[in-house]
């Protein structure tokens, strides 16, 4: 294989430019392959030293030399990425999406934290997501959400110039088929709320908003109370899945829960909607109520996101009334 010989400026915002000098700049970084076939760069200082290094570098690999102990410790290992994976999603996502994130990349850890980032191949991955697959019988859809997440680590990584490829980026995904798109009817919803109220009552606000409002999970467990318009009806969503905000009007059950769950209390306004009884910040989702209260009325491929289809399904059911200002019934 041919060294590639490149010269690299550094210019003022981070980014390379081939064969350019940035005015004023006077530092020069270069690019190369060593002898194992991983990318590799240094920065130098001016072009005459970096053509020297270079020529040093490729010398080196014709020889297989290994690369000095100076230079071989600065490796990035996949722990490092992951860590700034998380602090990008900190700042980019809600808490539900980085809690989710979290949780896989603490299974990732064992097995790939300490590896050379660069030294992690596609085919590892594949192998990897493979074999989980296999064992934990996954869906389609779990094994995109796991794949998505070492595609994410690597972006992140590209992105803050730490590595120079993503492995996972261009392995292919699963067909996911999920089947027909399920709804509640009024009849498993009342089934569903008698089942709530004798076992969760506190929850029964959390499922009228959800599915008088159409929000996602993680909207719906962000939500603040300075979000909240209750004087005009309204949501106000700041930070969604497109990345758009957008304002969502409530009709009267949707309004009537969020006063329940508001109460007698006088709650900051930037305090969360949704508190969790333990820690007092919000709460993460309806994992520990909801999927039992399911199976005890009885209802069958049904999930949280299922709401959504709820809402939308009633919007257009002749009969049901979702005007802001009334409640949903037949």
């Amino acid at each position: 294989m041919i060294v590639l010989r490149e010269i690299w400026e550094w210019q003022r915002g981070g980014a390379f430019l081939s064969g350019q000098r940035a005015a004023g700049s006077g530092i020069w970084w270069i690019r190369w392959t060593d002898a194992e076939g991983h990318k590799r760069r240094e920065k130098v200082g001016n072009r005459s030293a970096a053509e020297k290094l270079l020529a040093k570098r490729h010398t080196q690999k014709l020889e297989r030399k290994k690369l000095p102990e100076n230079f071989r410790s600065k490796a990035v290992t996949f722990e490092e990425l992951c860590e700034d994976a998380l602090k990008h999603s900190e700042a980019e996502n809600g808490a539900k999406q980085t809690y989710e994130l979290r949780l896989r990349i603490n299974q990732l850890l064992p097995v790939f934290g300490s590896r050379p980032a660069d030294s992690i191949k596609k085919q590892e991955v594949v192998d990897w997501l493979t074999q989980q697959a296999k064992a934990r019988g996954w869906k389609a859809s779990s094994r995109n959400r796991w794949q998505a997440t070492f595609s994410l680590v690597f972006r992140v990584g590209i992105d803050n110039e730490k590595v120079e490829r993503n492995p996972a980026a261009r392995i292919l995904r699963r067909t996911e088929n999920n089947g027909r798109v399920r709804f509640l009817s009024a009849e498993e919803e009342k089934a569903l709320l008698q089942v709530i109220d004798a076992r969760f009552s506190q929850f029964r606000p959390h499922l009228l908003l959800s599915i008088h409002t159409g929000m996602r999970m993680s909207e719906q467990y962000s939500l603040r109370w300075n979000q909240v318009d209750a004087e005009r009806r309204q949501i106000h969503l700041a930070k969604t899945k497109n990345g758009r905000p957008r304002t969502i009007p409530l009709n009267s059950v949707a309004a009537a829960a969020l006063e329940q769950m508001r109460g007698t209390r006088k709650s900051l306004m930037s305090a969360p909607v949704f508190p969790s009884a333990w820690s007092g910040g919000a709460l993460q989702g309806s994992r520990g109520w909801f999927p039992t209260a399911l199976k005890e009325a009885a209802i069958e491929g049904y999930s949280w996101h299922c709401n959504r289809h709820t809402f939308a399904s009633r919007l257009v059911m002749p009969g049901w009334i979702c005007a802001p200002s009334q409640s949903c019934s037949a």
